[in-house]
């Protein structure tokens, strides 16, 4: 594989990357984890504007479906040890420079959230990674997902009048993982706590019940669904325990998923994640923040009948990743937390 890299900003603590449509074009967000900036950047990795200067705290950005431009994104959470002011808030473009920010809902220790579609209706679901705590590293008080239809109009949101919530799962010591997994008639979503790695599924019918599936029970602390032997059937990528060191990759046999690879270095705080089509096969690109702190592509070698591992970067650090296509062209954008340097991949 070849890699071209461009370092696009130097941003302290990046952290969060979504994609945003607006005024008629594709952008790139990335915003800050502790108190720092968002920005907007062209796909070739240009800034093109700062959405705000804090006050930070952001784990998710997603844009509301049908807007032009107009996001929700966590703020002021800051670490699991300071969130408990942690938010959820409607971003909307006014003109360049001016994004207006007002609360959608107060969520203490919201770490990941997203929004699905199922049947035309949807839905906001809202992952805390712990309920409280009374002491720094308190894991007493395990957090909980949390769901809403999402209303078309948000106009009349803010901090006096938030969006009500209902409590989906509980129980779920170190809530960290997500990643939304795209069926061809539905969104569904996979969460990765310590009780293990879930599937959820939103309702058929306004009113009716989500669907969830407990996937595997081993501590994750981030997991995907990716198809990478190409064999019909998803396999399922983890990383495991809590921000841990181990990334592994599990086959369902007889409805079961088991364990069939290991990946045989130790990655420490294993964090970064996507799971896709990469240079025209699939894969799952994986970074982790201590240690050797290295980007890497795990995917199927049909020669060999085995799984591999390929390094995109080294000693950068990612917190998260995003994968895109232009003019062609395989990109991954890179939050190096590690090193406050936001990275474009162009891969071939």
């Amino acid at each position: 594989m070849k890699v071209e890299k461009k370092i696009i900003s130097n941003l302290t603590k990046c952290y969060s990357i979504a994609p945003l449509h607006y005024h008629e074009q594709d952008y790139i967000l990335v915003a800050a984890e502790k108190q720092d900036p968002c920005l907007l950047f062209d796909c070739e990795g240009n800034q093109v504007d700062k959405v705000w200067d804090g006050p930070g705290g952001t784990m998710s950005m997603v844009q509301v479906p049908g807007t032009d431009g107009q996001f929700l994104a966590t703020h002021r959470f800051y670490s699991p040890n300071d969130s408990k002011e942690a938010e959820i808030v409607i971003v909307t473009p006014k003109a360049k420079g001016d994004w207006e920010v007002r609360t959608l809902v107060k969520l203490p220790f919201v770490h990941r959230f997203d929004i699905l579609e199922r049947n035309g209706v949807h839905y906001l679901i809202a992952c805390a990674l712990k309920s409280g705590h009374e002491y720094k590293e308190d894991w007493s008080m395990p957090g909980k997902v949390y769901a809403a239809v999402l209303p078309e109009d948000l106009s009349g949101f803010d901090e006096n009048h938030q969006l009500k919530l209902e409590v989906l799962k509980d129980e779920m010591l170190k809530n960290h993982g997500y990643y939304r997994i795209p069926e061809q008639d539905k969104d569904t979503c996979v969460i990765s706590a310590d009780c293990g790695v879930y599937l959820f599924t939103p309702p058929a019918k306004l009113n009716e019940s989500w669907e969830i599936k407990q996937l595997i029970d081993t501590p994750a602390s981030d997991a995907v669904l990716v198809d990478l032997d190409e064999d019909g059937e998803k396999e399922l990528v983890v990383l495991s325990p809590f921000h841990g060191d181990v990334i592994s990759i599990y086959k369902k046999t007889d409805s079961v998923y088991q364990k069939v690879y290991e990946y045989e270095k130790t990655a420490e705080f294993t964090h970064a994640i996507y799971g896709g089509m990469l240079c025209g096969h699939p894969a799952a690109v994986i970074g982790h923040r201590k240690g050797e702190r290295n980007l890497i592509a795990f995917s199927w070698n049909k020669a060999e009948k085995k799984y591999q591992a390929e390094i995109i970067d080294r000693d950068c650090g990612p917190a998260n990743v995003f994968h895109y296509m232009k003019d062609g062209a395989d990109r991954l954008i890179s939050a190096n937390r590690e090193i406050d340097e936001v990275a474009l991949y162009t891969l071939s």
